[in-house]
């Protein structure tokens, strides 16, 4: 018969964290949210180290590069999703390394032959004023002109009214070329008396827009992580079957990290898709793998040569890999024992090898559980796929604005490799679904709520870094009627408009 484990399978739902004594020292201005990305050797520090400790998931609906740029300007990273071409993804890529502050991607445009309606309706999904008129509609085709508010009157001009018929064309328009500092073309917005300063290239295709409001709420970005050329760091997703191709592509277009995506990752694809990457470049590219849910799993990816390991099968909110296949483990569950095997690694090999907590996330305080049961980050798909800077439709839905969200799994994305058992070339079943997450409107100020939560919490536990968190804190198993206890009960709570 199987081997029958009798401890129970929980998430993080079922603990609480009992607080520690604040002492005047624990502010949470002091609290330092580092966290390693990739293994190092003790008495080292890790090659790529993380200003705050999410990463977004390796998702359509989640990372692309408009995503990349913002969470690498908070400290995170993201992986942009492999179920792509390898060409694309490369550019993607290439888009966050040759990314410069205030200098960004279009994300609203349009072509000269649609409409009004067209405009209208765009706005409205996107929620930007300021639209490019390219020859294709794409964020780098020929530039053509631009639609802003000025430009149309509901009220008076037809839907069906060409944009080349009221755009401001590319003549009537100041321009800045590529290679223009950031300086420079603030100073082209004031002299001008400009909202928005489109950049081009040589051949006369968009590359960026410059926005006046930009510069006057610009402010330092501390927390951004930076390669060793300045640039923001991003990785890419890769999967066990054309990595030979498509890890020599995101190399070259200057990606920092790539993580193996897989729902499956206690397997042999795995290692040799880690070997063959960590041989031919000399163990100079780093590779994520997983994900896996015990010590056994972690083990075999760590000996494999993993850089960090992600835990977690099952557990994302758009993931029914549970009730299709019947396998996983509760993420609080596989997160202790993962990081017990880990710990015991790094005493018995002087190796320490960061693991990933992938799922499972419904409130922010499960963030720092997460965090104190020896998570060294996050990763997070739902969470990021509320924000404007994910790369899917705004909608408004019975009343509400939403965003679209599908699993990798599901048939929408066909991303049958992430699911590969070996085989043909298909996907068998759908172990993801197709959905809508709540709009939450701008990664940075949500992410400023969240991470000032995790602070708060390590505050009253008497820490001030993310280690000490996990050495020092207590946790405990909560019963169904202390977590009722937990919430308003009681009491009639009244409600209050937006």
């Amino acid at each position: 018969m199987a081997t029958i484990i009798n401890e129970v399978s929980r998430t993080f739902n079922e603990f609480l964290i009992i607080p520690g004594l604040t002492t005047k020292e624990c502010t949470p201005d002091k609290v330092e949210l580092k966290a390693p990305l990739v293994k190092y050797k003790k008495g080292e520090s890790s090659k790529i180290t993380l200003n705050t400790p999410f990463v977004s998931s390796i998702m359509q609906s989640v990372s692309d590069s408009g995503m990349a740029i913002a969470l690498a300007k908070e400290g995170g990273l993201s992986f942009i999703f492999g179920s792509q071409s390898i060409e694309q993804q490369a550019e993607m890529v290439k888009k966050v390394k040759q990314y410069k502050a205030g200098f960004v991607i279009s994300r609203a445009n349009i072509t000269a032959e649609q409409t009004l309606k067209d405009v209208l309706d765009l706005r409205n999904v996107t929620g930007f004023s300021t639209i490019g008129v390219t020859h294709d509609g794409s964020p780098n085709g020929v530039f053509l002109g631009i639609v802003t508010g000025r430009d149309y009157r509901v009220s008076r001009d037809s839907a069906d009214k060409k944009v080349k018929d009221f755009m401001t064309p590319l003549p009537k328009l100041i321009v800045g070329k590529v290679g223009i500092s950031l300086s420079e073309a603030n100073n082209l917005i004031w002299e001008n008396k400009l909202n928005a300063l489109p950049i081009l290239d040589e051949n006369n295709c968009l590359q960026y827009f410059v926005f006046r409001k930009d510069y006057d709420n610009h402010i330092d970005n501390p927390n951004e992580i930076l390669d060793d050329q300045k640039r923001l760091a991003v990785g890419a997703g890769i999967n066990t079957r054309d990595y030979k191709e498509r890890v020599p592509a995101l190399v070259e277009a200057g990606v920092d990290v790539v993580c193996i995506d897989s729902s499956d990752g206690f397997s042999e694809w795995q290692k040799e898709t880690i070997q063959y990457i960590k041989s031919t470049y000399n163990n100079t590219v780093f590779v994520g793998a997983g994900n896996i849910v015990d010590k056994e799993g972690f083990l075999y990816l760590a000996e494999a040569g993993a850089d960090f390991i992600k835990v977690g099968v099952g557990g994302g909110s758009i993931c029914i890999t549970r009730e299709q296949k019947g396998i996983g483990r509760g993420q609080a569950t596989a997160l202790i024992e993962v990081a017990q095997a880990r710990d015991e690694y790094f005493a018995k090999t002087g190796v320490y090898v960061p693991i990933c907590s992938d799922g499972g996330i419904v409130h922010d305080y499960h963030m720092t559980l997460a965090l104190a049961m020896g998570a060294d980050f996050l990763m997070m798909g739902r969470y990021f796929a509320r924000f404007d800077e994910s790369p899917t439709r705004k909608l408004l839905v019975s009343g509400n604005y939403v965003k679209e969200y599908w699993g990798e799994g599901s048939n929408r994305a066909r991303n049958w490799q992430r699911y590969d058992m070996g085989g043909n070339d298909s996907l068998k079943f759908e172990e993801g679904v197709d959905s809508f997450v709540p709009y939450a409107g701008k990664l940075k100020d949500n992410l400023e709520i969240t991470t000032g939560k995790i602070k708060s919490t390590m505050c009253s536990c008497g820490v001030l870094t993310l280690k000490d968190l996990q050495r020092e804190s207590k946790i405990t198993l909560v019963s169904s009627t202390s977590i009722i206890e937990g919430g308003a009960h009681d009491v009639i709570v009244k409600e209050t408009k937006n």
